[in-house]
């Protein structure tokens, strides 16, 4: 059974109407309603022009927008005029065979299948054909015999109207030139038993009714508008969109480029502040570290001075008035009744009358030094008393041999006479300046 062509209803898209669609299970298959023989052929120099207008001349153009080849065929177009037989796309067959199958949509369609650049390039209906491309014959699709439009009264109804659908018709075209109140909807509501389920598919020769009062004054049917070109626009709209996609896609990408500059720049910043911070923290430790040390260096003030005056008399200064032939202390020049004081923490080993040194006053320390204070005036401490560095423990004086007012402080290793070392030594290692 031969598969008959069906139309869809007029839609909002510029592909034309040779560009049609198989439905599932292979029930309605749309075809172009194609003449027999190839009495509209047009000149191989008319058809290059064509494809200069379509394609700049490029015959094997494939640009993704769904068009191919140098005339601009659309997929369903090409199968349905036979393209298969020479190739699976138009922009993989010849120039010559290419041509062949647009004689066929010429002859289906008219040059209104190419509405732009068939008048550029002066393609009209008739001319010399070109020579045919050598390859299997191309199938034609089924052809239908085309029906004059009609508007024919009913008998039974007086008012209502019948229309004959012929090729290239639609819904919605049939209802806008006949005027039908409610558009295709309702064109299709009033006929949808004879047109069937789906109202985009409506069959040459089929007889539709226009409902009574839905229509003016009846007319023939306006000759048919150009019909769409069979490729893309050339308007140059498929350049326009693909510029506007173009251009959202840098704007997208700019977007992300600032979005990931911003991001790291903020990584950046974050990790100089974080460097800026561990400096800053090194410093003060450095600081910190470097004031320890200065105060581990600095001497440690444990002692005290005896008196508050300077030395005089130095430490091993020789001459026959002293035991050993020398100065077994230092003299400190003060006068009587100077407050004397422990040179460090300790215990008194004895407190009274020293011979020549007079009175006298020996104090045992915790580093195992002793300290002597001799030819005092008073004595405020006793044996065997605890003394802190500093505390008064006597007043100075002249008692014993001695020359004149004045403090002999002496520091030894053991408690008894001879174990001398140098006191200023002793007192300035316990950080006293003297």
């Amino acid at each position: 059974m031969a598969v008959r062509g069906r139309h869809r209803r007029r839609q909002q898209s510029r592909f034309n109407r040779a560009s049609l669609t198989v439905t599932a299970g292979g029930a309605g298959l749309a075809l172009p309603l194609v003449a027999a023989g190839t009495a509209d052929a047009a000149s191989a120099d008319t058809w290059a022009k064509v494809a200069a207008c379509e394609s700049s001349g490029d015959w094997s153009v494939n640009t993704g927008n769904g068009y191919y080849g140098g005339l601009q065929f659309k997929q369903s177009t090409w199968e349905a005029y036979g393209g298969s037989a020479y190739a699976g796309r138009a922009d993989l067959a010849t120039k010559d065979q290419q041509i062949a199958v647009a004689e066929k949509v010429l002859d289906g369609q008219g040059p209104g299948a190419w509405p732009a650049c068939s008048q550029k390039a002066g393609l009209t209906r008739g001319g010399p054909a070109p020579v045919a491309p050598e390859a299997a014959p191309a199938p034609r699709p089924p052809t239908s015999q085309a029906a004059t439009p009609t508007t024919t009264p009913q008998s039974k109804a007086g008012t209502a109207e019948m229309y004959t659908v012929v090729r290239g018709d639609t819904l919605s075209q049939i209802a806008d030139d006949q005027r039908v109140k409610g558009g295709w909807q309702r064109l299709y509501q009033a006929n949808r038993a004879q047109v069937g389920a789906d109202p985009d598919l409506i069959v040459p020769g089929q007889r539709l009714q226009l409902k009574p009062g839905d229509t003016a004054t009846p007319q023939s049917r306006p000759a048919p508008k150009a019909k769409d070109r069979t490729g893309p626009e050339p308007t140059g709209k498929p350049a326009a969109e693909k510029a506007a996609d173009t251009a959202r896609a840098k704007a997208v990408a700019a977007k992300k480029a600032a979005e990931a500059k911003k991001a790291e720049e903020g990584r950046k910043a974050a990790a100089a502040k974080k460097a800026e911070q561990a400096a800053a923290a090194k410093k003060a430790e450095a600081a910190r570290k470097a004031e320890q040390a200065k105060k581990a260096a600095a001497p440690r003030t444990t002692l005290s001075s005896p008196v508050d005056a300077g030395p005089s008399t130095p430490y091993r200064a020789s001459g026959a008035s002293w035991s050993k032939g020398y100065h077994t202390g230092v003299d400190f020049p003060v006068p009587t009744g100077t407050s004397v004081k422990a040179a460090a923490s300790g215990t008194v080993v004895s407190a009274g009358w020293g011979g020549s040194y007079g009175y006298q006053v020996v104090i045992k320390h915790a580093d195992g030094k002793y300290s002597q204070y001799a030819h005092l005036s008073a004595l405020t401490v006793r044996g065997g008393q605890s003394v802190q560095a500093g505390q008064r423990i006597a007043r100075s004086g002249s008692t014993g041999n001695s020359t004149g007012p004045h403090l002999h402080f002496e520091v030894r290793t053991g408690p008894g006479f001879g174990s001398d070392i140098d006191p200023l030594a002793y007192l300035r290692g316990g950080g006293v300046k003297v």
